[in-house]
């Protein structure tokens, strides 16, 4: 059985900015993921609990995965008791999901147990994928060769026009879409809102929450 780890922010205050999880980038993942046998281990950071940007259950923005997820309670109750990062055995683990949610802003960076999730499952040729702001979580991941994980590898991430919009281009820690061009990441883009994913070899990372399904079943066609 394929065991995948799906990583949530522990994070609800971006500089007074409330804020999580961005609940979609959970829902439409989780539920592809099981709907094909695999394990799903919902972890974070901390471990337990993981806040939910209450802006993701805004109307227009609660999905039907994410109303699902919501009423799930063997869902929600993973997500409430979520394994902490630090405590995983990733020699047990075929991939690796990072969601997004302004929370990563905050514990996604310079997050040692998560770098070594990342590296530890790339460097064994194994899947990394990653949505919306999860790909804040490989700036500071290398290769085995010590160079940038993202480095000349086709990507995907929130864009900065994109923050542009939300209004918290004061907020983060650097300018997502930026910072992977900085480390030499092949980043593209469609505009604001609309689905992009770029699969590269083992790694596969999307644009924004309207990426979250297709970047699952781009992964699901790799893992099988």
């Amino acid at each position: 059985m394929v065991k995948i780890v799906l990583v949530a922010t522990s994070a609800g205050d971006l500089k007074g900015h409330p804020t999580g999880l961005w609940v979609e980038e959970l829902a439409a993942p989780y539920y592809i993921f099981k709907e094909h046998g695999y394990e799903v281990v919902i972890a974070s950071p901390k471990g337990g609990p993981c806040p939910i940007d209450i802006a993701s259950m805004a109307p227009g923005m609660f999905t039907e995965p994410s109303k699902k997820f919501m009423h799930d309670g063997e869902a929600v109750g993973a997500l409430s008791h979520s394994v902490k990062l630090a405590d995983i055995d990733w020699s047990t683990v075929d991939s690796i999901f990072l969601m997004g949610g302004h929370g990563t802003c905050v514990d996604f960076v310079d997050q040692p147990s998560l770098a070594k999730g990342i590296e530890t499952l790339y460097a064994a040729g194994k899947l990394v994928g990653a949505v919306c702001h999860g790909p804040t979580g490989l700036v500071n991941c290398k290769k085995p060769d010590g160079t940038p994980l993202v480095a000349g590898k086709m990507v995907a991430g929130f864009s900065d026009t994109e923050e542009e919009a939300v209004q918290l281009t004061k907020n983060v820690p650097f300018l997502l879409e930026a910072k992977l061009k900085e480390l030499g990441g092949k980043y593209d883009k469609l505009g604001d809102w609309q689905s992009k994913v770029c699969v590269d070899g083992n790694l596969v990372t999307g644009q924004n929450p309207q990426s979250s399904e297709e970047a699952a079943r781009e992964m699901v066609k790799i893992l099988g």
